[in-house]
């Protein structure tokens, strides 16, 4: 059996983001009606689900999905804590919904009502209705449910170690899985407004390479050029990534163009590693390990450093190197 672990309701009826709407707009205007949960046919439901997801996992290969209301939906620094509470029971018990329709095929993960500055201890009684009353097999977690405000406390703190007892005590796993953002810090790039600013992501880019597949989709989506003719004119990683697979990655989806030789020598990782008996930060290891040509080595070395770095390349040049 093959199980897709993470799945969302994105193309639940439309009167799933009636609700949602019309709870907004009571929220933001008290004298409009208050929203209430409309009428959501089994048909459609099924309608929803057969032409969408169970139709891919048919052609891919997939037996069983373990499925959520939509993520970006959660919005849970929308509104305050009881229209989160609102919100998260009719998007679950829709998901239960699909679960009765297809038994076969889905299982439930329930959106918690998270909400800015209330206790995570308040979104227990939604875990429990989901988990014993509906069968549910998870939840979805919000790490920031300001939404990108970062309000509340880390997930190491200990005001989350109450939600963690109850998920250990019901013996069922959280996915963390952040919602929209209603900070402006996220979701935007300045290279519009800049065509020639340079900037430089350090540590092979983070996530970015392992998620390149991700950003191609999206600019696909959103009608962008391809990243290379885009975001690459002005992005530029580093290698200071301390592992050979981490590097061989970085190399294989990253243009040759725009990876800079470093090592930050001494950071953070100064020990030797044990499996190669060389020191995690002689980076130049890992390069030279990798089947480059004499032209791209340059380029990594110091051609591309000096090209992002005009003033250095200006200043070396004044030496004659």
């Amino acid at each position: 059996m093959i199980i897709d672990c993470h799945g969302h309701y994105t193309t639940a009826p439309a009167p799933l983001q009636a609700f949602r709407d019309a709870q907004i707009a009571h929220f933001e205007n008290p004298g409009l009606p208050a929203a209430k949960p409309s009428d959501i046919s089994d048909d459609a439901i099924r309608q929803s689900v057969e032409a969408n997801q169970l139709k891919a996992m048919r052609a891919r290969g997939a037996d069983m999905t373990i499925f959520s209301p939509k993520a970006v939906g959660m919005g849970h620094h929308i509104g305050d804590e009881a229209m989160s509470l609102a919100w998260a029971r009719v998007s679950n018990d829709l998901i239960h919904r699909v679960v009765m329709l297809f038994p076969e095929h889905f299982f439930g993960v329930c959106q918690l009502p998270q909400s800015p500055g209330a206790p995570i201890e308040n979104s227990i009684d939604e875990l429990e209705r989901c988990v014993d009353e509906l069968g549910f097999v998870g939840c979805n977690l919000n790490p920031d449910p300001s939404g990108g405000n970062w309000t509340g406390m880390p997930l190491t703190d200990r005001s989350w170690y109450p939600f963690f007892e109850k998920l250990v005590e019901l013996d069922v796993p959280a996915m963390i899985h952040v919602s929209g953002s209603c900070n402006p810090n996220f979701h935007h790039t300045v290279f519009k407004d800049f065509p020639d600013l340079r900037l430089i992501i350090p540590h092979g880019g983070g996530a970015a390479p392992y998620h390149w597949g991700r950003y191609r989709g999206l600019a696909d989506m959103l009608n962008q050029p391809p990243l290379r003719d885009h975001v690459m004119k002005n992005v530029f990683f580093d290698t200071c990534v301390y592992h050979q697979a981490g590097i061989d990655l970085l190399f294989k989806v990253i243009d040759i163009d725009n990876i800079l030789f470093a090592s930050e020598m001494f950071g953070a990782v100064k020990g030797v590693d044990s499996e190669t008996g060389h020191n995690f930060d002689d980076t130049k290891r890992y390069v030279d390990a990798l089947d480059l040509s004499e032209e791209d080595r340059r380029k990594v070395f110091e051609g591309n450093t000096r090209r992002v770095y005009p003033r250095l390349d200006a200043a070396l040049k004044a030496k004659d190197k």
